[in-house]
């Protein structure tokens, strides 16, 4: 005896696989509002008004003239807007006796990160690298000093940096606060580029290994072409890190390479009668932009070579 399927029957089956289908594609449906939820929400409102108040009114005030500063309104958006703070921050601002604004920090900062940057990640990349695969004798223990260097407080050691400079020469110049840069970014790059490293299949470092690849050949040709998230996290770590720095610049650069944070400090010290707090507030933006674009550009990149390069083993 055969069983006659009628069209809405077969209708009606291929149905329900699409619906199923369909709401898998949709995800789950949203769980209601629990009160640790509101609580989590509104954590993260305030965090977010937390920074975006100070730099709503930077930005506000750096817009308008000082006749409407001193009105008093400090969140009401410029009645006229004016880009003569800027320019004057950039151009024509006091930075002590000098008159040039930050344009000519700003050439020093990016003087000083660019090599320092370049430097203290090439190193650091190479100890994590020595230290995952090339197991030598006292590895750990080196390895253990260069984490104690993370954690020694950099004012313990500028007297005795400034001695040994001083002695070298060199004190005071671009040369020394690109050494110190690099020397005191080692240990956290160092321990970010071994614990990326140790994530990685030993058989990538045997199978070059046995094509007779050298240490360096492995480093260059199998290890550089795999590190670009941990690499991205540590250009970021890096230029924020030195771009933001005030305490080695205005004591190992020397005057005429005083980079753009130093020449900030300045121009809001400074002086000439009234304070213009419109061009105070311009200065300050455009010291932190660079820092601030970068990490727009590259933050989804950050948070990836950061749980590429979380601690292991």
């Amino acid at each position: 005896m055969s069983t006659v399927v009628s069209g809405a029957d077969m209708r009606a089956a291929g149905a329900k696989p699409r619906e199923d289908a369909r709401r898998d594609a949709e995800g789950p449906k949203p769980e209601r509002l629990s009160p640790g939820r509101i609580g989590i929400y509104a954590f993260l409102v305030v965090s977010a008004l937390f920074f975006l108040i100070p730099l709503y009114i930077m930005v506000v005030t750096s817009l308008k003239t000082m006749p409407e500063i001193r009105l008093g309104h400090l969140f009401n958006l410029p009645s006229e807007v004016s880009l003569q703070p800027w320019i004057d921050a950039w151009l024509h601002a006091c930075t002590g006796r000098d008159c040039f604004g930050l344009s000519p920090g700003f050439m020093n900062s990016v003087k000083i990160t660019v090599p320092s940057v370049i430097l203290s990640i090439l190193i650091g990349s190479i100890n994590g690298y020595a230290l995952s695969f090339w197991r030598y004798k006292g590895a750990n223990l080196l390895f253990g000093i260069l984490l104690f260097g993370a954690f020694v407080p950099y004012q313990v050691v500028i007297y005795p940096l400034i001695i040994g400079f001083r002695v070298m020469g060199i004190y005071s110049t671009m040369t020394c606060i690109i050494i110190v840069h690099t020397i005191f970014g080692m240990p956290i790059l160092t321990l970010l580029y071994r614990n990326f490293y140790a994530g990685l299949p030993i058989e990538l470092f045997k199978a070059a290994r046995v094509d007779g690849a050298g240490f360096w050949k492995t480093f260059f040709y199998v290890m550089v072409p795999m590190s670009v998230p941990i690499t991205i996290v540590a250009i970021i770590i890096q230029v924020t890190g030195i771009w933001n720095d005030f305490l080695f610049g205005i004591i190992f650069s020397g005057r005429p390479n005083w980079p753009m944070t130093v020449q900030l400090n300045n121009i809001v010290n400074t002086t000439t009668g009234v304070r213009e707090y419109n061009v105070n507030m311009a200065a300050t933006i455009l010291t932190a932009a660079v820092p601030l674009v970068i990490y727009f550009v590259s933050g989804r990149w950050f948070v990836r070579g950061i749980a590429a390069g979380a601690v292991k083993g």
